[in-house]
C-alpha cells in the first residue's frame, strides 16, 4: 500500500559524531508519505513490507525518550499511528516531526530520541538480515568498541521501503 505508484524520495539528514553520540558517514533517511494504511493494517503493512525486502526481527512500541543508538545493526522505523517529534543526530542534532505513514532508516550510531508524542504514536522497527541490536547511550566507555562495531557493519543489501532500487544503495555510498 504505497501512498503512490512509487516511493517517495527520502529526506536525508547527516549528522557529525558530537563526542557521545557517533553518528554515521550514511545520512539518514525519511521517507514522508510513504504508505496509506495506518494503525493495526498499517503495522500489519510494514512488518510484511520490510520482511520481503529483508529487514525483519521486527517489533511494534515507540521509540526511547532519551537519546541512544545502535552500533550493532542498521534500523528502520515505520510510523504506523500518530507523530512525534523526534530528536535526532544527539543533542546537537535536529529536531524533525514524523507521523503516520513516514519510514525512518536510522544508520548504525545515529543517535534518536523521543522528545514528545500523540497518545497513539506507534512504530515498528526492524533490521537487516534480521539483526539483534544494543541499545547505547552515549556513556563514557562505549567507544572505541562501539565504533569498531559500526565500522565492520555491512551496507545492508536492501532498502527496507524501496527495495533494490534507490534508497541505501543510492545514498548509502562508501
Amino acid at each position: 500500500m504505497l501512498a503512490g505508484t512509487t516511493a517517495p524520495a527520502p529526506e536525508t539528514y547527516l549528522f557529525q559524531d558530537d563526542g557521545r553520540i557517533p553518528n554515521s558517514r550514511y545520512p539518514l533517511l525519511v521517507y514522508r508519505k510513504a504508505f496509506s494504511a495506518a494503525g493495526s493494517e498499517g503495522a500489519a503493512w510494514l512488518e510484511k513490507h520490510f520482511a520481503a525486502n529483508n529487514w525483519t526481527n521486527s517489533w511494534r512500541n515507540g521509540v526511547f525518550p532519551y537519546h541512544h543508538y545502535h552500533s550493532i545493526s542498521h534500523e528502520v522505523l515505520g510510523v504506523y499511528s500518530g507523530s512525534a517529534l523526534l530528536h535526532l543526530g544527539g543533542e546537537k542534532g535536529k529536531q524533525v516531526r514524523v507521523q503516520a505513514g513516514d519510514i525512518l532508516v536510522i544508520p548504525a550510531g545515529v543517535g534518536h530520541k523521543k522528545m514528545e508524542a500523540s497518545s497513539d504514536f506507534g512504530v515498528v522497527g526492524a533490521y537487516p538480515d534480521g539483526r539483534t541490536y544494543d541499545v547505547l547511550r552515549g556513556e563514557p566507555g562505549e567507544r572505541p568498541r562501539a565504533d569498531q562495531n559500526i565500522a565492520a557493519l555491512p551496507r545492508p543489501a536492501t532498502d527496507p521501503l524501496t527495495g533494490n532500487q534507490g534508497g541505501v544503495s543510492q545514498h548509502w555510498t562508501a
